[in-house]
């Protein structure tokens, strides 16, 4: 899979996408048809007839574990957990991306410069009543690059279509997006950008994931694939391009100017705010895109949608990972349900091998880059636990958890989207680390309930006689 047409054509031989050929206005109707579709379970949905445009826009890319599969070459049937480990084992060796010529690359096909750039050229939905526009960039990213190092970021940041040739950006603070602006900003220059709107998913993926700093998403990416991602250089700014990207817009960020931006229905089921914000904004240079480009974007609002299912798989695959780097023995497996947008709450199954492990793993979490911003729940269990497996887990906090036992941290870093925080102050966040394990050190350990394996045999082999 290369694209976003490749993802096309094998989710509709999978039966895992649906073409809506009925007009559909995008002003609200094109979201609420796509949300009430994905809280049925429901397929990808490709909106052939937008009202007053004649290109199509694709939702509900991601929201099941079947075409997360299809996005990572995993096989169809694979768990969420199965993703996880796909996407930690396939992490290990990174594949720099690879440059073709511009004869190459379906994202050229069209070129909009100067006085012909129009963003509204393009059928961008409108998703929620109280939101504060029409957003280009929900199921998009950011590309950007590092000006002390050939380091590219991949960085999922909202975009809301500010004007013909403006976006806004949502720069979170120490987002590696943001790092860079104020490098920028030190050097007095503006930022170079990218936005791309519609790629190959897995693109898409590894750019709302919480990779570490000075790896880039696109040999993160190649090693998913096992090949190098095509790439092509900009027209207007110096940063490699998706081949197949849909739609590319390109410009720059000056870090000293602001445009009011917002509110929009996040993924916690709240809005961002209650009003505008004064955010940076990417004056756009030039718009490249492909013949009847295909818009892709995510209605967020509340769980569960494609953007808690891609951050439950990159997060908490991502989370694994760097647990596994620190070298910590005994983890068995992470799962952040995408309930908790797959960022507020952790839980780490384990086999415990000395006293004080539970606890370890627990502050490893949060000290992990993935776990340092916004994770507020860790929840460590024995390896006789399942960590996806909610009614054992609760069975665990029941019944080997003690209040007394866990820890409360009362400082730490947050993301603002946090609605369980106060709207003007939400860059702190407190912890908490709930050991539902059965202490190591104890000398008497409960003994637990085991079936007689003998006996279960027999059962089994009458089975059908008793009547099941």
């Amino acid at each position: 899979m290369k694209s976003m047409r490749d993802f096309i054509q094998q989710a509709e031989g999978e039966g895992q996408l649906k073409r809506v050929k009925a007009e559909v206005d995008w002003n609200l109707e094109l979201s609420h048809i796509a949300k009430l579709n994905e809280e049925k379970g429901g397929p990808a949905l490709l909106f052939e007839n937008v009202k007053g445009y004649k290109t199509p826009v694709i939702t509900s890319v991601c929201t099941t574990t079947e075409r997360l599969a299809l996005i990572m070459g995993a096989p169809i049937k694979s768990s969420l957990v199965d993703l996880m480990k796909h996407w930690v084992k396939k992490g290990e060796t990174l594949i720099p991306p690879k440059y073709v010529e511009k004869s190459q690359a379906p994202c050229k096909e069209n070129i909009m410069k100067g006085d012909d750039i129009d963003l509204f050229k393009f059928p961008v939905p409108h998703y929620y009543p109280k939101d504060g526009g029409r957003y280009i960039g929900t199921a998009h990213f950011f590309i950007t690059k590092d000006p002390d190092s050939d380091w590219i970021n991949i960085g999922t940041y909202r975009a809301q279509l500010l004007g013909k040739d403006k976006i806004g950006t949502q720069f979170i603070k120490g987002k590696h997006a943001d790092i860079m602006l104020k490098k920028y900003a030190a050097l007095k220059k503006p930022m170079p950008v990218a936005s791309i709107v519609g790629c190959d998913p897995l693109l898409f993926l590894c750019g709302a994931a919480r990779i570490s700093a000075f790896t880039s998403e696109y040999d993160f990416a190649g090693s998913v694939r096992g090949e190098p991602i095509e790439v092509v250089k900009g027209e207007t700014v110096d940063l490699p391009i998706p081949a197949t990207a849909e739609i590319v817009i390109e410009g720059y960020v000056d870090p000293n100017e602001y445009m009011e931006e917002g509110p929009f229905g996040e993924y916690t089921g709240y809005y961002s705010g209650v009003g505008t914000d004064k955010r940076n904004f990417e004056q756009v240079t030039c718009v490249t895109y492909r013949n009847n480009p295909i818009l892709w974007g995510t209605t967020v609002g509340k769980a569960v949608t494609d953007t808690h299912m891609t951050m439950a798989l990159t997060y908490g695959a991502t989370l694994w990972q760097q647990l596994t780097d620190m070298k910590i023995p005994g983890i068995k497996a992470v799962y952040c349900p995408p309930e908790g947008a797959g960022r507020f709450l952790a839980i780490i199954s384990m086999k415990q091998m000395y006293p004080g492990h539970a606890d370890q793993v627990g502050t490893a979490a949060i000290s992990t880059e993935m776990g340092a911003y916004g994770l507020k729940t860790v929840v460590v269990v024995d390896e006789d636990i399942d960590p996806w497996d909610i009614p054992r887990v609760l069975y665990a906090i029941s019944f080997r958890f003690q209040p007394n036992r866990c820890q409360i941290i009362n400082r730490g870093r947050s993301t603002p989207l946090d609605p369980s925080l106060p709207i003007d102050a939400r860059d702190i966040t407190g912890r908490i680390i709930i050991d539902a394990t059965i202490p190591y050190e104890w000398k008497e350990k409960p003994i637990p309930i085991e079936l007689d394996p003998d006996m279960v045999k027999r059962v089994q082999s009458r089975w059908k006689e008793l009547g099941f």
